[in-house]
């Protein structure tokens, strides 16, 4: 089967998507291959299809080749992987099991296929690049077919049909204004998203329902029903990563951001319900990426948070960072990756730290002020104290000659000028007597 031809990448906002973007790659919506999500060029593991739905991985075999067993699972880096993006839409429309593999182009799915297209026609009216994303929906739940689902404002609009998608992108997407023929209804607690679009990806296929499943489980387990919602979704990119994970939840400040996590298995989902939606902490060795920040952004962010768990784990002065949320915007001071009091031979100068200092560079990521043993003499102490006062990362200085001094130190040295002092008498008493 021949493969269908590709259009021109374009996002759902005034930006411009970069070529290769595989968040807003979009097909000819006439055709049976087109995409609110894209794909990574190169990820043909697609499920096979017939008449547009999905067939069965056929087996056993499936969890060796496709699942959390293949290969390749957790080989490729993970972060960096999301492509920026401001705001995430769902569309609640029937079950994985009966979507297609590219359901927001396919002619028999009304309501996603028109709510794609007024997206992609008013892209450049919208000030806020915006995603789309169908999950599953289910008529007599919290998520019924054609309920759309918007974060991270964290609004639900109820039964949206295919003769409103026109005004609800104009007023909602565009204009920013509450859509009047539905309340805007305020939702609570955590979101998680995972992508199971088998016939767009066997692996998404074989990995996504044992995670929805696992989680569904975990929560039952602790209670928190009502406050962690779960719900399969469609292709969100990155086939290669699954399970693909999206966690919307609110960090330590309360602000909701969309974050990414890949390679996720059943073993990890209490990690992510605990880590992340319990305490806010990302769960680094999972993660992606997330809403709000370019790749580079990702990159930096993810580099910082291990600086900074690394420096509290080593620091036995037990100073803590201080962090204005779980997304890497530091409030306080770094602290050093190496602690305090790691001089030579282990001397403990922390007993003796000088008054604390205003830092002239607050650079994050500097590196540590210049060893202790490179050093030429200590007859520099106060200099190199000086300049490591001057750095963001706190150390130690060195204890000079008169702090260490104890009173054996005083003895000796009395014994020593005492020896002197008889040698030059003797020698004086030496010269007069010639």
């Amino acid at each position: 089967m021949a493969s269908p031809a590709r259009s021109s990448p374009i996002a759902f906002s005034g930006g411009a998507a970069s070529a290769g973007d595989d968040s807003y790659l979009v097909l000819d919506p006439n055709s049976q291959a087109g995409s609110a999500a894209g794909s990574f060029q190169g990820e043909g593991l697609l499920a096979g299809t017939a008449g547009g739905a999905p067939v069965a991985d056929g087996g056993s075999g499936g969890e060796v080749e496709f699942g959390f067993q293949r290969p390749e699972f957790g080989r490729q880096a993970l972060v960096g992987t999301v492509q920026i993006y401001d705001r995430h839409v769902f569309l609640c429309y029937k079950s994985p099991d009966v979507w297609p593999s590219h359901v927001e182009a396919a002619e028999s799915d009304r309501l996603p296929r028109l709510l794609f297209a007024a997206l992609k026609a008013r892209k450049g009216d919208m000030k806020k690049r915006t995603r789309l994303t169908i999950c599953e929906g289910e008529d007599g739940t919290d998520s019924s077919n054609g309920d759309v689902l918007i974060f991270p404002d964290m609004i639900r609009y109820r039964k949206l049909t295919h003769f409103d998608v026109d005004t609800f992108v104009e007023e909602v997407l565009v204009k920013d204004i509450e859509w009047l023929p539905g309340l805007a209804e305020q939702l609570a607690g955590s979101y998680v998203f995972i992508c199971a679009h088998g016939s767009r990806d066997r692996r998404c296929g074989v990995c996504g329902p044992v995670l929805v499943k696992k989680f569904k489980e975990e929560i039952d387990l602790r209670g928190l029903q009502g406050q962690v919602s779960v719900s399969p979704c469609s292709h969100v990119g990155g086939h290669k990563y699954a399970g693909n994970v999206i966690i919307f939840s609110p960090n330590i400040n309360g602000e909701v951001t969309g974050h990414w996590y890949g390679y996720v298995s059943p073993d990890d989902v209490p990690t992510l319900l605990e880590q992340h939606i319990g305490k806010g902490k990302i769960v680094d060795h999972l993660w992606r990426g997330q809403m709000g920040l370019s790749e580079e952004d990702q990159k930096n962010a993810h580099n910082l948070r291990l600086q900074l768990n690394g420096g509290m784990e080593q620091n036995t002065a037990k100073e803590f960072v201080e962090t204005t949320g779980i997304d890497g915007a530091v409030n306080g001071s770094v602290v050093g990756g190496g602690g305090c009091c790691q001089g030579t031979s282990n001397i403990n100068c922390c007993q003796n730290m000088p008054p604390k200092e205003k830092p002239e560079n607050d650079q994050i990521g500097e590196q540590r002020t210049q060893d202790i043993g490179q050093k030429k003499s200590n007859e520099e102490p106060k200099a190199s104290s000086s300049k490591a006062a001057s750095r963001t990362r706190k150390t130690c200085p060195m204890p000079t000659w008169f702090e260490s001094w104890e009173r054996e130190d005083t003895y000796a040295a009395l014994a020593v000028v005492a020896a002197i002092a008889s040698v030059a008498v003797a020698y004086s008493c030496y010269r007069q007597l010639r």
